[in-house]
C-alpha cells in the first residue's frame, strides 16, 4: 500500500435517480479499504442519502413482499462505509449540507453522517489530494 491520500466526493443526486449514486459509493468503498481517508459532501438532494426512515418494500409485479424483494436501502450503503472505514482504521467524514437538509426536511439520518455547509466542502476540498465532483444528471 502507498502512502495515505484523502479523496473528497461531492454527491448531489438523491437516492435512486441515477447510476452516480452507486458508482460514488462503489470509488468511496474502494478508496477506504485502499486505506486512504474520504471525505463526502452531500448536496442537493444527496442529504436523502443516509435518511433513517428508509424501508423496503414489496415488488407487486413479482407477488414478492419486502423481505423477499431484500430492496437495497442507501442508508445500509452509508452504514457500511463507516464499517469499512473502522475496519481499515480511516477516516470517513460525511457531511450532509444543512441548507439542503432544511429545505428537504430531510434531518433524521443513519449514524454517522454529520450537519455541516458549504465551508466544509470548501475545507474538504483545500485539504484534498484529489475532489470528485458527482453532479446531477
Amino acid at each position: 500500500m502507498g502512502e495515505k491520500k484523502k479523496l473528497t466526493v461531492l454527491m448531489m443526486d438523491p437516492p435512486y435517480e441515477s447510476a452516480n449514486t452507486m458508482t460514488a459509493f462503489r470509488i468511496i468503498e474502494s478508496a477506504l479499504t485502499q486505506g486512504n481517508d474520504v471525505n463526502v459532501f452531500a448536496f442537493e438532494g444527496a442529504v436523502s442519502l443516509a435518511l433513517a426512515g428508509q424501508k423496503s418494500h414489496p415488488n407487486p409485479v413479482k407477488k414478492t413482499d419486502s423481505s423477499e424483494e431484500n430492496h437495497p436501502l442507501t442508508k445500509d450503503f452509508i452504514r457500511g462505509l463507516f464499517s469499512v472505514a473502522k475496519a481499515n482504521d480511516v477516516v470517513l467524514d460525511w457531511v450532509n449540507c444543512g441548507f439542503c437538509v432544511d429545505e428537504r426536511g430531510a434531518d433524521s439520518w443513519v449514524e454517522g453522517p454529520r450537519r455541516g455547509g458549504p465551508p466544509d466542502f470548501a475545507k474538504f476540498f483545500n485539504e484534498s489530494d484529489q475532489t470528485l465532483v458527482m453532479t446531477t444528471n
